[in-house]
């Protein structure tokens, strides 16, 4: 039997390089291996917005773009949180368990007090015990998660073995930390300092939904040097960064000549960043071309949340049921 994994993907905006390459490459290949269930994360997103413009409009966006980057819906569970009341009913039994000083003592929470001092709602606080529900629902071994998230997932791993102890059933399974590969791509952005990412700005990112006329934009834009000064020399940051894209998205004998042209104080920039960009638009575009294809289809997503949400179901309400029983809950 398949051992079961669960992650959320945050309704929070498009996916970039830096995206595909790290958790939706491995989501792709998980799918394959595992009994996988991948839902966006809309009640989530209201404990930092909890009033957005257009919730449905950001859910749609996430769905299209997973769904054009390979995850199969006839092979995985992708469906949207908000479609499974049974997620909220387990949150709300968890949270009878979960005491104060406990989710007080959370990273993340503290982070968020401080980031957001006049926002600081009880679904921050029981964050933890909600991502303990999103696992438990369906009794997941596997979480793939960053280390951000390794002390919630240490959390989730508590509240189960609690309610274990509570109602003397050895129910919930002991959830861990998974990724699929060891050796996952870090993909740099273009302003020179790190990695690809949208906390640091649009102009950082190369989105898999971006235009070539966007991408040529601004990978012409991306940070540079006045060039190497001596053969053979070190590569700056700014400049490594540019290297490490083209080795993703360039043929091997490009990324060898450009940086042959660098060893030998030849390289043109200009010459380097248009290459990077064509090649970029090579990768992107059958991506781009499928977001903006799946998007129109109306009948298609409406088929896909459905179906997701009928396989989510089935799951969460047997633990529901069990969960019920084992509390005591019983119809008269």
């Amino acid at each position: 039997m398949k051992e079961t994994v669960v992650s959320g993907i945050r309704p929070t905006g498009k996916l970039h390089l830096g995206n595909y390459f790290g958790a939706v490459s491995n989501f792709i290949k998980m799918q394959h291996e595992y009994n996988c269930y991948f839902f966006i994360a809309d009640l989530h997103s209201l404990t930092t917005h909890p009033t957005p413009s257009d919730l449905h409009g950001y859910v749609k966006h996430v769905l299209v773009e997973y769904l054009a980057c390979g995850i199969n819906p006839e092979e995985t569970t992708i469906y949207v949180q908000s479609d499974v009341p049974e997620v909220a009913e387990l949150y709300l039994y968890l949270n009878m368990n979960a005491y104060m000083g406990e989710l007080e003592r959370s990273t993340s929470f503290k982070d968020k007090v401080r980031s957001q001092p006049d926002n600081v709602n009880a679904g921050l606080l029981t964050y933890p015990s909600l991502m303990a529900a999103d696992i438990l629902i369906h009794k997941a071994t596997k979480v793939p998660v960053g280390k951000d998230q390794e002390q919630h997932l240490e959390m989730t791993r508590t509240f189960g073995n609690r309610f274990n102890r509570l109602y003397n059933a050895d129910y919930f399974p002991e959830p861990y930390a998974f990724n699929y590969s060891s050796n996952l791509v870090k993909v740099p952005g273009l302003d020179g300092k790190g990695k690809m990412g949208k906390s640091e700005g649009d102009a950082n990112c190369i989105y898999l939904s971006d235009s070539p006329e966007i991408i040529r934009k601004k990978v012409s834009r991306a940070v540079t040097d006045a060039g190497p000064t001596s053969d053979n020399q070190e590569k700056p940051e700014a400049i490594q960064n540019l290297f490490e894209l083209m080795k993703i998205v360039s043929l091997p004998d490009t990324v060898n000549h450009f940086d042959e042209l660098y060893n030998r104080q030849a390289i043109r920039y200009g010459d380097f960043k248009k290459q990077l960009a064509e090649d970029m638009i090579i990768f992107n575009t059958p991506i781009r071309e499928r977001i903006e294809d799946i998007a129109k289809d109306t009948s298609y997503l409406r088929q896909v949340a459905k179906h997701g949400a009928l396989k989510a179901r089935e799951s969460a309400q047997k633990t529901i049921r069990e969960v019920r029983e084992l509390i005591g809950f019983k119809p008269f």
